[in-house]
């Protein structure tokens, strides 16, 4: 049960421990350490699982204000021969480093204002804010890790990414994405394709506005190098451009999906004058709609738009293309107030506050998007085995109405990404968003069809974002294994682990648990790297 706080009221959430996000680590393991195994690891399974995530909330006696702020810390559990070892190691970047050189927090971020350097003077701060090589950009690669060919990048919100070692997790370069490509964000969730051309979306600034773009990253030698953008929009709101951090594709279109949040341009020249987090800049305009666009592939022009109620959203699950319709799974919230959520004095209050399950909670919806709607005034939805709707409005535009895929919260959604990417799919992955569940560390299987669960679970352990690994050969789309990092509560707190479950039974194969000389927190997104 997690602790009470210090006036003595019971925890509303007694199941939950979210001291698992605010633990920092003291002690960095670049040396592969060994564990104990239970069960039978396959012999088949060889590679690497890489996570990134929040390595420590503080720096010196400063801590950060927000968990998207944390220092970037990089898991990496190697399997091999039915073992498994592993190390972590702190992004080296450009922030972490001067922090850490200061002892204290100096560069303002996504949540926390740093102390303002007295030595610059109201001049400097406006001239920074339009020079696209200031120091005081954060690069801190906090949330997702991707390979580009034979080489792997740590990835944050901005256009700044970090290479690194394979094997012993060094920062070996810092990459600035604008150096070959013009954007001033993108997303940390790219797509990866089968034959290595990677696309992310970003947003890119021309005369007449603020436009999302498509950039592709060849495969090759030198993809970075090689970036060009390939398609674009408008944004919808030229002062207000949506914030993204996915975006989908099918066989024949790009998905964007812009939320009525967006990053205020005059908020985030004045926050930056101020010394203010950009969080400050984000503006949610809950009566405005959620908007659909689909960019066709082959032109890189706008081909349909759609509309729905307002919704916040940080993970699309899969989307694919089915007689004459585009189908969009999301990992949904009310509003964007979740974010707040995760203000790290909101987590240490999380326990006091009766309203924090609710805005933490995520619910996994199905968007159908028709894309020969017939002349009618009823629901425009012609697939037979949705209860999607989608209708005509008085101005034309077509509006559309989700179903629920479960009734449990889901977060960082997975699916067997290598063979269904973009393809018509059944089985997504994911880790429970319900802080009030009996068990919070609840890992799910969802079946898109029957609209039913599986789900695994232990008491104060807390899984990672279920990755799945296609079995050799793989026969069907739940043939394989889901990889999962495991982080423990309560005490428990210098132990990290490996769980590997039968993706199709969705029970436990086997484990490796690790004993370490500091605390592990839990960790966000990764990459199964196969040997």
């Amino acid at each position: 049960m997690a602790s009470q706080s210090s006036n003595q009221k019971a925890d509303l959430y007694p199941n939950c421990d979210v001291n698992v996000w605010l633990r920092s680590c003291i002690e960095e393991i670049p040396e592969p350490i060994t564990g104990t195994t239970t069960g039978t690891i396959p012999k088949w399974l060889r590679g690497c699982l890489l996570r990134n995530g929040p390595g420590s909330i503080k720096v010196g006696d400063d801590y950060f204000g927000h968990i998207f702020d944390s220092s970037a810390l990089l898991h990496r559990f190697c399997i091999d021969e039915g073992g498994v070892t592993y190390q972590c190691r702190f992004v080296q970047s450009e922030v972490f480093k001067r922090n850490r050189a200061a002892n204290r927090i100096v560069v303002t971020e996504f949540g926390t204002k740093a102390v303002p350097d007295p030595c610059r003077t109201i001049f400097q701060r406006v001239a920074s804010v339009f020079n696209p090589k200031s120091e005081d950009i954060p690069d801190n690669s906090m949330i997702s890790v991707y390979p580009f060919g034979d080489e792997v990048y740590a990835f944050g919100e901005l256009p700044i990414i970090h290479k690194i070692d394979q094997e012993t997790l060094e920062t070996k370069e810092r990459v600035d994405v604008r150096d070959f490509v013009s954007i001033v964000h993108h997303t940390s969730h790219p797509h990866v394709m089968n034959d290595e051309t990677v696309f992310n979306l970003g947003e890119t600034i021309y005369p007449t506005g603020p436009y999302h773009t498509i950039v592709r990253f060849p495969p090759g030698k030198n993809m970075v190098e090689g970036a060009e953008i390939v398609a674009g929009i408008p944004a919808r709101w030229p002062l207000h451009p949506t914030y993204m951090h996915t975006f989908g594709l099918t066989e024949n279109y790009f998905v964007i999906v812009e939320q009525p949040l967006s990053v205020s341009v005059g908020g985030m020249i004045m926050n930056k004058i101020k010394n203010e987090p950009m969080k400050g800049s984000l503006r949610w305009y809950q009566h405005e709609k959620t908007q659909f666009s689909l960019i066709s592939r082959e032109t890189g022009q706008l081909a349909y738009k759609f509309y729905s109620e307002a919704f916040f959203y940080l993970h699309i699950i899969n989307q694919y293309e089915t007689c004459d319709h585009v189908v969009v799974d999301i990992c949904t919230y009310r509003n964007p107030e979740m974010l707040d959520c995760m203000y790290i004095s909101a987590m240490k209050n999380m326990q006091q506050n009766p309203n924090y399950a609710e805005l933490f909670r995520s619910k996994p919806l199905r968007f159908v998007l028709p894309l020969k709607p017939p002349e009618t005034n009823s629901n425009l939805v012609q697939l037979s085995n949705t209860k999607c709707e989608a209708y005509y409005q008085p101005d034309g535009e077509i509006y559309v109405i989700p179903e629920k895929l479960s009734d449990l919260g889901c977060e960082t959604p997975r699916i067997n990404y290598g063979q269904y990417l973009g393809k018509q799919y059944r089985y997504f992955y994911a880790i429970s968003a319900d802080v009030d569940a009996a068990n919070p560390g609840t890992m799910i299987k969802v079946d898109t069809v029957t609209k039913t669960a599986k789900t695994w679970c232990e008491d104060n352990c807390y899984p990672s974002e279920p990755i799945f690994v296609p079995r050799p050969n793989c026969a069907f789309e739940d043939d394989g294994l889901i990889l999962a990092a495991m982080a423990w509560g309560r005490e428990d707190t210098n132990h990290v682990g490996l769980i590997i479950l039968d993706a199709e039974s969705f029970t436990e194969v086997a484990r490796t648990e690790f004993r370490t000389p500091g605390p592990v927190p839990k960790c966000l997104h990764g990459w199964f790297l196969p040997k």
